[in-house]
């Protein structure tokens, strides 16, 4: 390899044109403290320049509490995982490699595989300019699957079970058909008015 080679790859030449996103595999459910240890890592070794983001994809997601009160959360896409905008080289391997709690780089013969372009568009969205203020749609986090047998424990149809037939997410409600006087009958509840028989 030529020297003007060897400069290319280093990490002040251009690395930002290098840049790519890759998948990291991390310990579940830790994937904030190793984002902030990895990026304590980074600083340290003074590797800024071949790092951008790195994150951990979330999506603002609608619950409902006990008593029936609305709450946004933050549910991450890909538990076990982050995503970092990086530059490949042996000093940034090794220096990701070796923070406690990650496993590898996702990729095939040890090889970290950067992400396809439109995986990424989906998940890393550009920030909102002030014309774009629309309110996000959200979805809901709903426990119950077709099929499911529940109870329910609220309203009209109080202590009577069914079967759920169809979970309508971004609005929250539930249809249960319920067996009245005999006959199915198809009933729209709000889905914390049920609970899993």
């Amino acid at each position: 390899m030529s020297e003007s080679e060897k400069q290319d790859l280093s990490p002040t030449a251009g690395a930002s044109s290098l840049m790519d996103w890759y998948i990291i595999k991390v310990a579940f459910n830790r994937e904030d403290s190793i984002r902030d240890a990895l990026l304590k890592r980074i600083k340290l070794a003074g590797l800024e320049e071949c790092f951008g983001e790195i994150l951990v994809p979330t999506e603002d997601v609608v619950t409902f509490t006990r008593n029936g009160t609305r709450r946004i959360v933050k549910r991450k896409l890909y538990p076990g995982y982050l995503m970092a905008y990086m530059v490949i080289n042996d000093d940034s391997w090794f220096l990701v490699r070796e923070t406690p709690g990650v496993g590898d780089f996702t990729g095939s013969g040890g090889k970290p595989t950067p992400m396809d372009p439109l995986d990424v568009a989906k998940i890393v969205k550009p920030p909102a300019s002030d014309e774009d203020e629309d309110e996000p749609v959200l979805k809901t986090a709903i426990p119950f699957r077709n099929g499911d047998r529940v109870r329910v424990k609220e309203g009209n149809f109080q202590n009577l079970e069914g079967e759920v037939e169809k979970v309508d997410e971004a609005n929250g409600r539930v249809i249960v058909i319920i067996s009245i006087f005999g006959r199915s009958t198809p009933v729209e509840l709000d889905h914390w008015q049920i609970e899993e028989v």
